[in-house]
């Protein structure tokens, strides 16, 4: 059994020197992160495409069995709403086509403006991509969660391709009000939607927000210890992505959170063994 988890990004500026070796060379970065976690967020592609050359840095550094979970350009998704992209999806594909299996999905985040009404237009979408990559889709539109129709409908639309849904859990972070900097700022910029446990597939994939504080963020994810367990014992290869508001601490949560479900499905495998963050000395 094979439970992958991760963080949003594999370089950030708290983990320097405290969990990473620093400094390290950009071509060292993913490397040493893939010794705590086995797998990442791809957010970096949201902005920009990234050339070739720097994809294929990223395959070298990691496990074919290493996942990244690599977000479609906002050109794309936010811009053309999924609509006259064909330029800029080749563009993406070609760039991304050195990862080979470590590209476990393709992950299109759409805006939170994209509702019911635009189902068709992913439809279509979707049923134009290769079949070469496994594709999950993120919608932030209140109406997926609270009305049962538009629900239905859009796991019907993701059913009929094989795609899965994406749930960003951020129960947590809205059930008392924000106590730092940084909570206060993913107030304003995280998605305020229920928490929703249905997987569509094999390897579902989830996105959890807790926050600053170690034992809120522990508390809250409770029900997805117990969700992830049935996932892996029905014989699902979930992949679960640990955040907070400052993600500080979000390497050894991801771990934290891998050995809870370990605890209870000893055939998980084990997380690899991290590299200090310093060398060892004589004394």
């Amino acid at each position: 059994m094979k439970l992958h988890v991760g963080c949003a990004m594999w370089t950030h500026a708290p983990w320097r020197g405290r969990f990473l070796p620093h400094p390290l060379p950009p071509e060292e970065r993913l490397r040493t992160y893939a010794t705590w976690c086995n797998a990442v967020e791809g957010n970096t592609t949201f902005y920009a495409t990234p050339a070739r050359s720097t994809v294929e840095s990223w395959a070298r550094q990691t496990a074919p069995d290493f996942r990244l979970v690599v977000k479609l350009p906002k050109s794309i998704t936010h811009e053309r709403r999924l609509n006259g992209a064909e330029e800029e999806l080749r563009s993406f594909l070609d760039a991304i086509e050195p990862l080979g299996p470590r590209a476990h999905a393709l992950w299109i985040q759409l805006p939170g403006s994209f509702g019911p009404a635009d189902l068709g237009t992913l439809a279509g979408f979707l049923r134009r991509l290769p079949h070469t990559y496994r594709y999950a889709v993120e919608v932030r539109h209140r109406a997926f969660f609270d009305d049962r129709r538009s629900e239905g409908l859009l796991e019907r639309v993701l059913a009929g391709v094989g795609a899965e849904w994406i749930p960003f859990d951020t129960v947590t972070l809205f059930r008392s009000p924000p106590t730092s900097d940084a909570e206060r700022d993913a107030w304003v910029k995280k998605p305020r939607v229920p928490r929703r446990t249905a997987a569509l597939t094999d390897r579902p994939i989830i996105r959890y927000l807790g926050r600053d504080a170690t034992e809120h963020t522990v508390e809250g994810w409770r029900p997805w210890i117990g969700t992830v367990t049935e996932w892996l014992r029905e014989g699902r290869s979930p992949t679960v992505f640990i955040h907070t508001p400052d993600n500080a601490d979000a390497l050894t949560l991801a771990r934290r959170f891998h050995d809870e479900v370990r605890a209870r499905v000893p055939e998980v495998d084990p997380l690899p063994e991290p590299l200090p963050a310093e060398p060892p000395t004589l004394f």
